[in-house]
């Protein structure tokens, strides 16, 4: 169990890690995708910055189970509030990108409290 739990969450701190840099780093298909859902570009910077503290919050849930948890936990509800901008901007075939984190974030949480 512990495996399979050390697995999804390197790959969803890996993930988010990647969406931090595309984030910051202001990639033009993400500006537009953004404002596409009604966010301002200026919430890109603070939206990348959760992105990062959530995946390094994982990786330092593997020595200090507490802050892997708390950082699944963050990330869950960050990317619920993900998935509700997308619906609520109607672009469905969208959904794709924050419930795939969202399922990452949530199996790293569920394999962690199972392997404790």
């Amino acid at each position: 169990m512990f495996t399979t739990y050390l697995l999804i969450t390197l790959v969803a701190a890996a993930a988010c890690l990647y969406a931090a840099a595309v984030d910051v780093l202001r990639a033009g298909w993400v500006l537009d995708n953004m404002a596409k859902y009604g966010v301002p570009p200026s919430w890109l910077l603070p939206l990348g910055v959760l992105k990062a503290v959530g995946a390094a919050g994982l990786l330092a849930g593997f020595a200090v189970p507490v802050l892997g948890i708390a950082a699944a936990v963050g990330l869950i509800l960050f990317f619920l509030v993900a998935v509700v901008t997308v619906t609520r901007a109607h672009w469905y075939s969208h959904l794709l990108y924050p419930v795939s984190f969202l399922v990452l974030a949530g199996g790293s949480l569920a394999l962690r409290v199972a392997s404790a």
